[in-house]
């Protein structure tokens, strides 16, 4: 296994890296946080321009059947930037449907995304903020040709701007053959359909979604009915090492502008790079990030290559929630007080990289799902799961 970056990809690494710091400034970022939309319209029509939305699609829905790792790449560099643009909602929704949709699914909504014409979003967190099967309430009750919805889902990224929304939904108590949980793809204008902004540390775009007797088609099931578990368990794998890659591209931009000011800021008539302990700080912050880095491209091609990675993707969701949080608050450190002030930059990556760390996850949940499979705890392994006692 080689984690690290072949010719081609470094090559569109360099592309996205010259091409979102171009496009992108941070008074874009303070501005998007204000926007209604949160996002430029025109900046995620050029991202699909560049053939960046259909990346990890497959090529018959409009797509370009590249690995996952790819798509990592992007994303590193769009959190490096604080790319204002939907990108990890969308890509983890439209991975799921081209996995576990239908033909007709796929037919709808791939090809929209590819071009940039759609945005995806995705619920399953409720307000037990596990993500285990038993946590799911939400209801959906079987309605002539359809399906009622009722309950609500919490934190669901971008809904303001979604078009469609995967949501799990109990559509049967929990048995030996399932866990009663299917999945849906709604209408987020639907009737019945209630979106409340959340005021988050990222200053995204957030939203509990209240569910009211939301009528939905039988042909908006995706995957089998009451079997959609494994495919939930699935999505969030994908969807934490995609956030890994973001927490990763942040922290690395973080550090960077660390050791820039180390090496400028005077302090007792020398610079404060040239002190013992702010380099050691300094290393760390590298460390941190390489580490990070290499836990999520080796669960990504975990993935690529069709191996069971929920192991490797609890590795590096745990290792990036403490080691990047820490890179962004050594930044603060050796920066001092302006680090801290609305007027300067840096509390932008320290805001975003802290949010991130709290999303899909704790450490303490990741921590459980690898010990789990360390003892090898019988069932399948999953966030969230009581630590087993015996060993």
């Amino acid at each position: 296994m080689d984690i690290l970056p072949s010719e081609e990809e470094q090559m569109l690494k360099n592309v996205a890296r010259e091409f979102l710091e171009t496009e992108i400034s941070t008074a874009m970022v303070r501005e998007m946080e204000l926007d209604d939309l949160g996002y430029p319209p025109s900046l995620w029509k050029q991202m699909a321009d560049l053939g960046w939305l259909g990346l990890a699609l497959p090529e018959q829905y409009g797509g370009q059947g590249l690995p996952l790792t790819y798509l990592g790449l992007i994303l590193q560099e769009a959190g490096r930037v604080l790319a204002p643009v939907p990108l990890h909602s969308t890509m983890v929704a439209a991975l799921t449907i081209a996995e576990a949709g239908s033909e007709q699914q796929k037919k709808d909504i791939l090809p929209a995304v590819s071009d940039g014409g759609m945005v995806l979003t995705w619920g399953i967190a409720e307000r037990d903020p596990r993500l285990i099967p038993e946590a799911m309430t939400l209801q959906a009750t079987a309605d002539g040709d359809g399906w009622v919805l009722n309950g609500t889902k919490m934190f669901v990224d971008n809904f303001v701007v979604a078009q469609r929304c995967l949501v799990a939904a109990r559509t049967a108590a929990v048995s030996e053959s399932s866990q009663g949980i299917s999945l849906f793809l709604v209408d987020t204008n639907g009737t019945g359909v209630d979106q409340t902004a959340l005021t988050t540390l990222a200053k995204d775009k957030q939203s509990r979604v209240d569910f009211k007797n939301h009528w939905v088609e039988a042909s908006a099931l995706v995957g089998e009915l009451n079997q959609g578990w494994p495919i939930v368990e699935a999505m969030l794998d994908r969807a934490t090492a995609l956030l890994c890659c973001q927490m990763t591209g942040a922290a690395r931009k973080d550090a960077e502008m660390a050791i820039e000011y180390a090496k400028n800021r005077v302090a007792f008539g020398r610079p404060i790079g040239s002190f013992q302990s702010v380099q050691h700080m300094l290393a760390d912050m590298l460390l941190h990030v390489d580490g990070g880095e290499m836990l999520t491209f080796e669960a990504l091609w975990k993935m690529d290559e069709g191996l069971p990675a929920s192991v490797e993707v609890s590795q590096a969701k745990a290792f990036c929630n403490e080691k990047c949080e820490s890179v962004v608050r050594t930044s603060q450190v050796i920066h001092g007080g302006i680090g801290f002030m609305m007027e300067f930059d840096l509390h932008l990556w320290f805001r975003r990289v802290t949010s991130w760390t709290m999303r899909l996850g704790t450490t303490y949940d990741h921590r459980a799902r690898i010990a789990s499979a360390l003892l090898d705890t019988p069932g399948r392994v999953r966030l969230g799961m009581p630590l087993p006692t015996a060993v």
